[in-house]
């Protein structure tokens, strides 16, 4: 505890690269790559089918709230679609069977 000075941000985010890396350092096996690409395709074939089903509602939408409203739920979508392949990914790596 000789240094007792507060870290700056460079210092912190070094850490946390370091502490990640350390994490990610192990190689995936083959099985690995092919579920992590299933999980993957999967991901861009529920946003494709998404986007389909919003292109259909907004040519049906008849006021300004209503686009809005389509907006804001293919944004919600998109991140919740997005955070379910992160996190099958996660599991993948982290050597636990994705939940389906």
């Amino acid at each position: 505890m000789a240094d007792e000075r507060p870290k700056t941000a460079y210092e912190i985010a070094m850490e946390r690269f370091r502490d990640k890396g350390a994490d990610e350092s192990r190689p995936l096996t083959d099985a690995q790559k092919a579920a992590i690409a299933e999980a993957r395709q999967v991901h861009q074939a529920r946003v494709a089918e998404r986007e389909i089903l919003h292109q259909a509602a907004l040519r049906k939408a008849a006021s300004h709230e209503e686009l809005t409203q389509l907006a804001d739920s293919l944004r919600r979508d998109l991140e919740r679609l997005a955070a379910d392949r992160d996190r099958k990914i996660a599991q993948i790596k982290g050597g636990a069977p994705p939940a389906e």
